[in-house]
């Protein structure tokens, strides 16, 4: 009878207690607040082995799940109806998760919200080995403005972010180039400055000399207008002019209302995935605005094919070698060694072109990690202290 009782207390703490249950399991407890937590707030909760821990008082659901990294994990409600549970280990880095209740996906609570996957969500960061390079330090630090502008090619108000360095202030006769930095799909103009955190890193490598100060400007890659007609027969449709705006809009305010040096040799632009793919287009139909090109997971579409013809691609812009050399001062390419498809086969299939034809490049691969954030942090880290240089 006393091993029966044992055995029920015991099933009892393991129910609401699930931390416990999984000691068997290698879980190593040593949970700590994420770092993105809202001021605080215990959880979620992230430790050694990369394992995030979520919490959430829900007495009155009856099934609770944390959504993350695509897979969803079980949570366990105690006696006080707190749901508990823990994730797999997760690669270092940024990552955008999700509480599924019911059925029904929300943000958890503790955590601070960042606009990605199309929607305001919750993140978590796991602890990178590398992260001194993005971390925040007691050393100058340069200021992030928003920017509102009202654009006629989309016939709406639109804002991007302006990163300034710390020496900009210092002497207002100086002048500084300029890096054009666009986010990915379904995210926005918010989120190289707070997920990325390109500020930081910015003020890291210019205060440590391995990077030139410089201008930062991060807009919105969604950028549309309405074609004629509003008929049955010809009904409106939204148009893509994210070029259009950046070249005949952004660039002209930012030259008039900062200090910039502005020609195309102290000029630089860079994406992330669909960023990237923007980027290059506007780039490679720009070489006289633009001597910088920072491609990020991404090149400027993603071909099927293992081989792309220099003739046909991009309307024959690398097709000729020494054009390309000339005006291009640095060509980089970035992208994680665990990126899924089509990453991986589109980008290799773009050097394949570039080995071919005899043009420069710069590839970088960030090794443990995939199509995230801290493949991109580590990106602008590196592109950023070849610039203007």
């Amino acid at each position: 009878m006393k091993r029966f009782l044992s055995a029920v207390i015991l099933i009892s703490v393991l129910h609401y207690h699930p931390s416990w249950s999984q000691e068997a399991q290698g879980v190593t407890q040593d949970f700590k607040a994420s770092s993105v937590n809202q001021p605080g707030k215990e959880f979620p909760q992230v430790n050694s082995q990369g394992r995030v821990r979520a919490s959430i008082a829900a007495p009155n659901a009856n099934k609770v799940q944390l959504d993350l990294g695509g897979v969803k994990y079980d949570m366990i409600k105690n006696g006080a109806g707190v749901w508990t549970g823990e994730s797999a280990p997760q690669d270092e880095g940024f990552h955008y998760y999700q509480l599924n209740i019911d059925g029904a996906s929300v943000p958890d609570p503790g955590t601070l919200y960042f606009y990605g996957a199309g929607r305001s969500g919750s993140g978590i960061e796991i602890p990178a080995a590398d992260q001194d390079f993005y971390a925040l330090k007691d050393i100058p630090h340069g200021l992030v403005s928003e920017n509102i502008y009202f654009s006629k090619l989309t016939n709406s108000f639109r804002r991007c972010f302006v990163y300034t360095p710390a020496v900009y202030n210092e002497n207002t006769k100086n002048r500084y180039p300029v890096l054009y930095l666009q986010h990915g799909s379904f995210e926005d103009e918010t989120g190289w400055s707070v997920q990325g955190k390109a500020n930081l890193i910015l003020d890291n490598l210019i205060a440590s000399n391995q990077a030139v100060p410089m201008i930062v400007v991060m807009d919105n890659g969604y950028a549309y207008k309405k074609e004629e007609g509003n008929t049955a027969n010809k009904p409106a449709q939204s148009v893509s002019v994210f070029e259009e705006v950046v070249m005949t809009e952004v660039i002209p305010m930012i030259d008039s209302k900062f200090r910039t040096i502005s020609d195309r040799g102290h000029r630089a632009i860079a994406g992330l995935s669909m960023g990237a793919n923007q980027t290059m287009r506007i780039a490679m139909n720009n070489l006289d605005k633009f001597a910088y090109y920072g491609g990020f997971s991404g090149t400027s579409n993603y071909p099927s094919a293992d081989e792309i013809d220099p003739a046909v691609f991009l309307g024959g812009k690398f097709n000729d070698a020494k054009a390309v050399n000339k005006l291009l001062k640095v060509l980089w390419l970035g992208l994680g060694t665990k990126e899924p498809n089509p990453f991986p086969g589109s980008i290799g299939a773009f050097r394949k072109m570039l080995d071919k034809q005899g043009i420069r490049y710069v590839f970088y691969e960030s090794q443990g990690t995939a199509h995230e954030w801290l493949t991109w942090r580590r990106s602008l880290y590196q592109y950023a202290g070849l610039l203007f240089k």
